[in-house]
């Protein structure tokens, strides 16, 4: 059994709907699967997973959450060259430039990105939970 993580920030509830929604469809696929709030995680756990869900909504000027999800992002960074992981948030402005930018990060560093990132403005509808699930079980 695969062995799959789920690792997220959400400030307003939108991305915590979503990460539970990958959650289910890694699930459902049959695999082992943890959530992990961003503060709940850090380096040493990405060997204990083979593939990752990070979901994190647009904050500011289309970036990353920068208190808590960054600074964990960018010290598990290093670790996942050669991993397969998924990107999903959500976002209440802009166009999506901060997952095409998180998108490119994760490139540089050599993880394996196995499907089209999942985005919403606002709260996730069906259609959107639906792709989540889906993500999640391309993970797993």
């Amino acid at each position: 059994m695969k062995k799959t993580a789920v690792v997220y920030w959400s400030g307003t509830g939108n991305t915590e709907a979503m990460a539970l929604a990958v959650l289910d469809g890694m699930k459902e696929a049959g695999a082992e699967a943890k959530i992990f709030t961003a503060s709940e995680f850090n380096p040493d756990k990405i060997n204990d997973y083979e593939s990752f869900a990070f979901g994190c909504p647009s904050m500011g000027c289309e970036q990353l959450e920068d208190t808590e999800f960054e600074p964990m992002f960018d010290e598990c960074k290093a670790s996942l060259s050669g991993k397969s992981i998924a990107l999903f948030g959500s976002y209440g402005w802009g166009n999506g430039e901060w997952m095409e930018t998180w998108e490119d990060d994760c490139r540089s560093v050599g993880a394996n990105l196995i499907c089209d990132s999942v985005i919403c403005n606002d709260a996730p509808d069906d259609e959107v939970i639906e792709k989540c699930k889906n993500l999640g079980k391309a993970l797993a």
